[in-house]
């Protein structure tokens, strides 16, 4: 469990770096469109597929990091081994069913794009959509993995604190 924890932290940090390249990238376009009436269709379209980018492949790593958003009216409340059960079950109720249909319903979608070798309907746009496209299925699967580094750790957490209670 550990290596793919570190395999889906590694990713997260690595695409996280791509908010930066994404920040200087817009800065440009901005500048280049008012400052000297250039615009570049790629350029702009490259800013979206980082934007894409960043968050496909980071989705699982915050999740890891807890770094969702939660209403936690009631969850803050909760006892370690509460919220360990919550999460359980969270993860298993609703991140599997959705991170399942997304992998299942992406897949036709994605292997049309690259049937047809999909790119920009833009003149002068980025070709190769169907490599972004397919960003969409592998984020299902970090999420699906994720989510497995979850369980683990919350049955590991529930089985250490009952462990503790009964001694």
């Amino acid at each position: 469990m550990q290596f793919l924890e570190n395999t889906i932290n590694r990713i997260g940090k690595i695409s996280s770096w791509l908010t930066l390249a994404m920040i200087g990238m817009l800065f440009t376009v901005v500048l280049l469109r008012y400052v000297f009436s250039i615009g570049w269709i790629a350029m702009q379209e490259s800013v979206l597929w980082l934007h894409a980018t960043v968050f496909l492949l980071t989705a699982a790593w915050t999740l890891g990091m807890d770094g969702h958003v939660r209403v936690d009216v009631f969850y803050r409340e909760f006892s370690v081994r509460r919220k360990a059960w919550v999460d359980l079950f969270g993860t298993i109720l609703f991140l599997f069913p959705v991170a399942g249909f997304l992998l299942y319903s992406s897949l036709p979608y994605v292997r049309r794009s690259w049937a047809i070798g999909e790119s920009s309907f833009e003149a002068g746009g980025l070709p190769a959509i169907y490599l972004l496209k397919t960003l969409i299925p592998l984020a299902s699967v970090l999420l699906l993995l994720q989510g497995l580094v979850i369980v683990y750790k919350q049955i590991k957490l529930i089985s250490n604190a009952k462990q503790s209670i009964n001694n």
